[in-house]
């Protein structure tokens, strides 16, 4: 089961977020038949944009994340709900990269580091909260705590891992938010970092079945006591539908609309984040047609 936790010190100082999500990351990778280098990355976003998610106070808001850094992967999105389910989608999958020289995935050489990384927060107001940072390194987990540091103010350790399997499927994956406070102290804030360099790497933690509890646990072991603020099950959940497609075939316009009607007398939608076909008949185009007329 994926699931992450949200935890506060008791002082309100520190706030941290872990997730699990194995399952999550297999799911993207079965949909969109990513290469492990792909799946790596893709992974890493869907963590990310589940616990910011999940951190949003208002129902019915969401984060998209948007990572564009000239590497051959292209642009990868991640969008998560209120309640840190995701979905998501890479431009090029199927890009295989040589291992780096330690044998690990070269996620930052598909990635690319020369480019952006957007935050989209919708939070149901007119406009949604938009902030963007260069990108740092493309291994996504910096960017990631870049973003916090430079757009929020919010000082912040990340970490994101996604171990692939020998057969290429998603053997771990998951990671943790670490941020101080605004007016945490110096003392703190050296605690946390010193935390983080013993914890190790996320990936051998996720390897050796440590839950978020576990990890938390051992992040915030010197900081003192704290108390989990939520604790819920995530997963890749993608809310495409019909209706939604039909809207996006009428904000085409009606002259767009009729002439795909008389071009090519149907039309196929494929949703970007689920690969969900969505079939259109000349006969439905032109009830849409028709019913855009008379609006």
């Amino acid at each position: 089961m994926d699931y992450l936790i949200r935890a506060i010190s008791k002082d309100g100082d520190v706030r941290i977020s872990v997730v699990t999500s194995r399952e999550t990351a297999e799911r993207a990778r079965t949909i969109h038949r990513t290469l492990p280098v792909g799946t790596a990355a893709l992974g890493r976003t869907l963590c990310a944009a589940s616990m910011m998610g999940d951190a949003l106070k208002e129902e019915k808001g969401s984060v998209t994340i948007q990572i564009k850094g000239g590497g051959p992967l292209g642009t990868i999105t991640a969008v998560a709900d209120h309640e840190g389910n995701v979905k998501g989608y890479l431009q090029n999958p199927a890009v295989d990269l040589p291992l780096k020289e330690n044998g690990k995935l070269d996620v930052s050489g598909a990635v690319g580091s020369d480019g952006i990384l957007t935050v989209i927060k919708d939070l149901g107001l007119k406009q949604p909260f938009i902030g963007q940072v260069g990108l740092l390194s493309g291994e996504i987990a910096d960017d990631i705590a870049v973003y916090f540091t430079e757009s929020e103010q919010i000082g912040t350790a990340c970490a994101l891992g996604v171990l692939v399997d020998r057969d290429q499927s998603v053997k771990a994956a998951g990671g943790y938010i670490l941020q101080a406070m605004p007016g945490a102290s110096d003392a703190v804030v050296t605690k946390l970092e010193n935390a983080v360099l013993r914890a190790g790497l996320i990936t051998k933690m996720l390897d050796s079945g440590l839950l978020p509890e576990e990890i938390a646990d051992r992040l915030l072991s010197e900081i003192g006591p704290y108390s989990i603020l939520s604790k819920r099950e995530i997963g890749y959940i993608c809310d495409c539908s019909k209706e939604r497609v039909e809207r996006a075939l009428l904000s085409m316009g009606k002259g767009e609309l009729g002439a795909m009607i008389s071009e090519q007398n149907h039309a196929e939608v494929t949703c970007q984040f689920c690969d969900q076909v969505y079939r259109f008949s000349k006969e439905d185009l032109e009830k849409l047609l028709k019913n855009a007329k008379k609006a």
